[in-house]
């Protein structure tokens, strides 16, 4: 096991912990999403400790409201079957992507090619699996040919982009503000206000994750550096609260009671409030700061901070896959049996996504380096100054 709160390994090693670390998350998150920690503890009589079965048990194929879909024994949802989805964009360009990307390559990939969907347990479009404010995607740049970069806006705010960002900072290793950037670009397909906010300071995180000697504490601060807003604010308020904790089981109450204030979402999540993800400046999705949370309160051991972002309820599966993504990223070790439940169960190969997207994330990095050479040249041309090597 890796140390807590030591970033190591190469850049392979990151970049496949990062996504298998996140789909693992997904699928341990997927069976009790939606629930309070209160009702987690009922139905499985303590707390999650691993990959656990459907909510209803074999009740699941008609059980409202979750039916269809078989969440629970390992099964991934549909943040990671877009995490992936986003990877072959990457394999496909083969360079940093914008908005225009997701419409020309995201929204067909979505439409067009059947995949197996483990929660349908069956092979079918994604489109037929994701939520509808992914399906906003197609509406809006399939259908309503809306310029990509402002197609998010009218879009519910919700964690949507973010949960499927962990590629672009894996792309953008060690360069957090590059990964920020991209990462709204990219999302400003899909969401607007603080759900494209979120997207790229979650994209920035993994990045930070990345770099040599990271540690939950640098990740944050790099966090810190880059958010605006009720993001920023947010962040602020939960790993304040969180660096007081050292066990999940203690800081479940006080980092929901922390967050409140800048979720719109409310105290029931089934139903939102009237207020619930709408544009503003100043509130924050739920997800991203719980998680950075759980990432320090673990102090980046990746089953802890796993496993109190699943036991946090609410939207679980989303907390947990982004945990999940920076504990994996810091070089935490994901736990062997989990990882070889989900694929099995999920019937995917994990390691494959992060194989491709490690080849890719080479070739961009060389492409960066000759465009940042032929800028400096043109620079200190016009500059009247010699041109480092």
């Amino acid at each position: 096991m890796t140390p807590k709160g030591e970033g190591t390994g190469t850049l392979d090693e990151r970049i496949t912990g990062a996504l298998v670390g996140a789909a693992v998350g997904d699928a341990l998150g997927g069976p009790v999403e939606g629930y309070s920690p209160e009702q987690i503890t009922e139905r499985h009589g303590g707390r999650v400790r691993g990959v656990v079965g459907p909510w209803n048990g074999d009740a699941w194929p008609t059980a409202r409201p979750i039916a269809p879909y078989h969440k629970g024994d390992g099964h991934v949802t549909d943040d990671t079957l877009m995490t992936h989805a986003l990877v072959r964009v990457y394999a496909t360009v083969r360079d940093h992507l914008d908005a225009y990307a997701v419409a020309e390559h995201l929204v067909p990939d979505l439409m067009t090619i059947p995949r197996w969907i483990p929660e349908l347990e069956a092979e079918a479009l994604p489109l037929q699996r994701i939520f509808l404010a992914e399906k906003w995607l197609v509406a809006r740049l399939h259908y309503g040919h809306v310029d990509p970069r402002e197609a998010g806006v009218g879009n519910i705010v919700n964690c949507g982009a973010a949960m499927y960002m962990a590629p672009v900072g894996l792309v953008n290793a060690a360069n957090p503000a590059g990964a920020y950037a991209e990462a709204l670009d990219i999302a400003g397909a899909h969401q607007s206000s603080y759900g494209r906010e979120a997207a790229g300071v979650f994209a920035a995180a993994v990045a930070a994750a990345c770099s040599p000697g990271a540690t939950p504490d640098s990740v944050v601060a790099a966090c810190l550096s880059l958010a605006e807003d009720g993001t920023r604010a947010a962040v602020e308020a939960v790993c304040e609260v969180a660096s007081h904790h050292t066990d999940f089981e203690s800081a479940l109450v006080p980092l929901r009671r922390a967050v409140a204030p800048y979720d719109t979402v409310g105290p029931d999540y089934r139903s939102p409030s009237l207020g619930a993800r709408r544009p503003s400046r100043l509130h924050s999705i739920e997800e991203l700061p719980v998680a950075l949370g759980m990432l320090l309160v673990s102090g980046g051991d990746f089953r802890h901070a796993v496993l109190g972002s699943v036991n946090y309820g609410r939207d679980c599966d989303s907390i947990a896959t982004m945990a999940g993504a920076l504990a994996g990223a810091l070089g935490s070790e994901v736990p062997h049996d989990w990882a070889k439940t989900v694929a099995e169960s999920s019937r995917l190969d994990l390691d494959a996504p992060a194989r491709t997207l490690a080849e890719v994330t080479r070739e961009i990095f060389d492409r960066d380096v000759h465009r940042r050479r032929t800028h400096e040249a043109a620079y200190a041309a016009l500059a009247g100054t010699p041109c480092s090597d």
